[in-house]
This record gives structure tokens, sequence and C-alpha cells, in this order.
């Protein structure tokens, strides 16, 4: 990955103008992006570039719209998104910060130079969880309370039933109850924080709405949590350690995938 570009250089320099539902093709529709979520990543490079920190402010939104060329509103609908993602706070009367609370997710570790939209960022951040959740599920397995693997066995059929019946809330919810209630079983509170903060930081990680659809290995990863949890269940330590890397090396590979496309078209 050393010849990865540079995501930046890759960014749009002019946000593009939506494409009317009835006249592209259905590739196009299905590869269409709004333009906050580009101007949205666009905000996310500059605060890396400017290296802006915790609590430093940010231009103005009517700056940011002539320093990247877009308009005010297509601005203010991505300093939205990016202000639920705890990513930047909006203080009336004061202007636009880089978030500085609990909000920016532990920034003072990670949040503060993790990058959403930097390929070896995510790389990393995968590496990170590989390690972490490798070792949650095995300890899991040697740990795991009969109430606690209720909990990873009832995330785990969630997941399913929100596959199944085409609910993407309801799956994406359930993935996270189910990492969690295995790094609870480890026993462990460090894991458990750093599974958790792992996670929060990968939902950034393509930088808006990657997990606004299932994709095309969504029913993949429902068999890889059922393999973990059987592992765990049977107190198969190294074999769940196994199944969880397998699951992360997979998921990883959709990320690339989805980010390389989402930024290199």
């Amino acid at each position: 990955m050393d010849d990865t570009p540079a995501i930046e250089a890759a960014l749009p320099a002019q946000v593009p103008a939506a494409v009317p539902a009835g006249v592209a093709g259905s590739d196009e529709r299905r590869d269409y992006r709004p333009g906050y979520e580009i101007v949205a990543e666009r905000i996310l490079a500059y605060i890396a570039e400017e290296r802006l920190a915790p609590g430093d402010r940010l231009p103005t939104e009517i700056d940011l719209a002539r320093t990247l060329d877009t308009s005010r509103a297509v601005v203010r609908e991505a300093v939205k998104i990016l202000s639920a993602l705890g990513r930047v706070r909006a203080h009336k009367g004061r202007g636009l910060f880089v978030a500085d609370d609990e909000g920016m997710l532990i920034t003072s570790r990670w949040g503060g130079f993790f990058r959403p939209v930097d390929i070896d960022h995510v790389l990393m951040l995968f590496e990170f969880r590989r390690v972490q959740e490798m070792a949650a599920s095995s300890l899991a397995a040697t740990r795991a309370t009969p109430s606690e693997l209720r909990t990873i066995e009832v995330a785990m059929e969630q997941c399913r039933h929100g596959f199944v019946h085409g609910q993407v809330d309801v799956f994406n919810q359930a993935d996270e109850d189910f990492h969690a209630a295995v790094s609870a079983a480890s026993h462990n509170t460090f894991l458990v924080s750093a599974v958790r903060d792992a996670r929060r930081l990968q939902r950034q990680s393509s930088a808006i709405g990657i997990h606004d659809s299932f994709g095309e290995n969504t029913e993949a990863a429902i068999e890889e949590h059922e393999a973990i949890y059987r592992a765990i269940r049977d107190g198969r330590p190294e074999e769940a350690a196994q199944a969880t890397a397998a699951h992360l090396d997979r998921t990883l590979e959709d990320y690339r995938r989805e980010i390389q496309r989402r930024l290199f078209g």
C-alpha cells in the first residue's frame, strides 16, 4: 500500500451537480454521491492539511464555500454531518470549531490525528482492530458467562434479521452490539475501551455514509459472526481469534474497495 495515491489530491476541485433521477443509468445512480458528502470529506482534509487542533476555529461557512469552490448551502449540510459525527462543533455567535470534547471521539489519543479520508489511516485502524478483537474473542472463549453468550447470540441473530428484512439500521446497530458484547465477555476493561473507541473511529473512515446500504458481502459477515460466536460458545480461544481475524480481513477489503470507488471513481 506504499504506492496508494494521496486522498486529498484525488478529491474533486468542484462539487458535482446532482444527477436527476431517471436521467442517468442505474450504475450512475448507484455511484452518485451528494455534494455535501464530498464537501464533508474535503473539510476533514482541510483540517488535517492546516494541522488544526481540537478547539481551533474553522473558517466561516462563507469562507469555506469560497475555499472549496461550492455554495454556502452545501457547506452548511456538510457541517451538519460532521457535527453529528463529532468532528466539528458549531457555537452560535462564535463560529465553527474543531471538536474538543468526547464527541470528537477520544481526541486526546486518536481522534485528533485520525484522518477518515486517508486510506493508510484506515488500514492502520484495521490493523489495530485486528489485534484488539482477536485478543478479546480469544479471552471471551474462556471467560464468557451464559448471560454474555446469550447477549452475543442475540446480537448475531439481530444482524441476520436486519439483513433478511432489508433493515440497514437494525443490522448496523446489531453489528455494533455484537462486537461490543464479545469485547465485554473478555472481562478486560482495557480491551472493551479499545474496541469501542476503534469502532467509533471506523464509522468515520469513509467520511460519510459507507453504511447506508447493504454490501455484496453482508451475508458473509453474518456467517462470520456466527463462526465467532460458536467458537466462543464452545470454549475454543484459538478458533475464536482466527474467526475474528478472517472477519476483519474480509471487512477491510470491503472498506478498501468502497473508499477507493467513492474517492477515485
